[in-house]
């Protein structure tokens, strides 16, 4: 009854903690996901999680399964990298150019467990900050890019890896504290504290104040720590990814807040020329930025094609 679209569905399922996120992950409608459920545990007779619990806890059947599905996904990855190592020879490179500062956060570990799986690879990430760096795979100087615009280019393949929230940023005795949340006109009326990089970059410029027409003053600095230190001082708000800032929110260093009624949301990428984005070991490397992002990074969604 047992077949690897079972196993790999537990996997989602404990990996998410929400049906509705595990459909997601396995491209399949929530009502798919269920009915599947449904006919394993009708099969054993046993329930394998607690419907009401969020996130979902796994009965000890489903633990079980579980188990199971973990030792032998992992025993299908390696043989299968060990069979495109047999077919493609052991030369690689990646080549990795980013345009968000913060990304270093995530990206490391990714590369740390990529060179685990695939010794063999060259692993570089290219200095420097790059304000275009699709623009270094179509000159052969990059392999791969982190960005968060997908502008259309021949050959170019864009790989979502999640999506996050950027959050405003304020000091714990600014006037804006007690705030539920932060409008354009709350940043065009203080100082906006950014990175020393062009506004053209900037998502809270892009995306709130210049379509409501409005401006704000900018304050730049090289470094996350330095604008967190210049917010906590009351120098001035800033805007940056969920994920960056939450352990000095939960340190109550700064207070966070929702910029405007539904949020700021971005969507990272990967771009890849199309057919070096096949290749069995980037791949792979997507699939581990996936699974150690969504376990790792807080506040975070899986991003869909």
């Amino acid at each position: 009854m047992i077949d690897h679209k079972h196993l790999r569905l537990l996997h989602a399922l404990a990996r998410t903690g929400t049906l509705s996120a595990a459909a997601k992950t396995l491209f399949l409608t929530q009502s798919a996901l269920s009915h599947q459920i449904l006919a394993l545990e009708e099969h054993y007779g046993l329930k394998l999680f607690e419907r009401k619990s969020q996130p979902i806890k796994f009965t000890p059947a489903g633990l079980r399964l579980l188990q199971l599905a973990e030792q032998v996904l992992d025993l299908t990855q390696t043989a299968e990298r060990d069979l495109a190592r047999l077919a493609s020879g052991d030369a690689g490179d990646l080549r990795i150019a980013v345009e968000c500062h913060t990304c270093f956060d995530w990206l490391m570990p990714a590369m740390d467990q990529l060179r685990e799986h695939w010794p063999e690879i060259e692993q570089d990430i290219l200095s420097g900050f790059h304000t275009d760096p699709v623009n270094l795979l179509v000159d052969g100087k990059a392999d791969l890019a982190i960005v968060t615009e997908t502008p259309a280019r021949p050959g170019i393949h864009y790989h979502p890896l999640f999506r996050f929230e950027i959050v405003g940023l304020v000091g714990r005795r600014h006037a804006l504290a007690g705030t539920e949340r932060l409008q354009g006109s709350d940043f065009a009326a203080d100082t906006l504290i950014t990175y020393a990089v062009p506004e053209e970059l900037i998502d809270l410029i892009q995306q709130v104040l210049k379509p409501a027409g409005l401006h704000a003053q900018r304050r730049t600095t090289e470094s996350t720590v330095a604008i967190l230190q210049l917010v906590a001082s009351r120098r001035g708000l800033a805007a940056l990814p969920n994920w960056s800032v939450q352990p000095y929110v939960d340190r109550g260093y700064v207070l966070a807040k929702r910029i405007g009624e539904h949020g700021l949301w971005r969507t990272l990428y990967a771009a890849t020329w199309h057919s070096f984005g096949e290749q069995a070991y980037v791949q792979d490397f997507l699939r581990i930025i996936r699974d150690h992002s969504l376990s790792t990074l807080p506040g975070i969604e899986l991003a869909e094609d």
